[in-house]
């Protein structure tokens, strides 16, 4: 399935499957804190996109020493964030079949970031599949504050036993 592909299935929208909470997310996934970036996927269409929320507060570790001063959430994990969606779709895209497997990073491509991420904010990534082969996915991703995109990223993930 291309782009073209999955966007008129997110437009067909019969697969969309009802949204994940923590608890449900973490039973997809493998991540734990302090590394769990996602906390809610609130739309996901098999094999075609997925929409995540990551609540950002002052809480996170991260910003002890990113930026004390001025805490701004590092680009590195807001990418991680874009990642972790993506896996969460892939999981309910493949359902059992999924069981046992791990999503891993292998690529990340024209990674932009257009505006920091601070406390109070609510990113919502939306992630897009672009294609997959055999077991490489590739996607595209945008997170969103307040309807702003703040960065952008294609990347590609392999699935993989544990």
């Amino acid at each position: 399935m291309d782009a073209s592909e999955a966007q008129a299935a997110v437009a067909a929208g019969p697969a969309t499957v009802e949204a994940f909470d923590i608890a449900q997310i973490m039973r997809a996934i493998p991540h734990r804190y302090p590394f769990l970036m996602v906390d809610r996927v609130v739309e996901v269409h098999k094999n075609a996109s997925a929409i995540g929320i990551k609540n950002v507060t002052i809480n996170e570790n991260f910003f002890q020493g990113h930026f004390p001063e001025h805490p701004v959430m590092p680009g590195v994990l807001i990418i991680e964030c874009m990642a972790q969606t993506a896996a969460v779709l892939v999981v309910e895209t493949l359902g059992p079949e999924a069981r046992g497997k791990l999503v891993y990073f292998m690529t990340v491509e024209n990674a932009k970031f257009r505006k920091p991420v601070v406390p109070g904010d609510q990113m919502r990534v939306h992630v897009v599949k672009e294609k997959q082969r055999a077991n490489i996915w590739k996607f595209t991703a945008e997170a969103k504050v307040d309807d702003k995109v703040v960065a952008e990223a294609t990347y590609a993930a392999m699935i993989l036993d544990r």
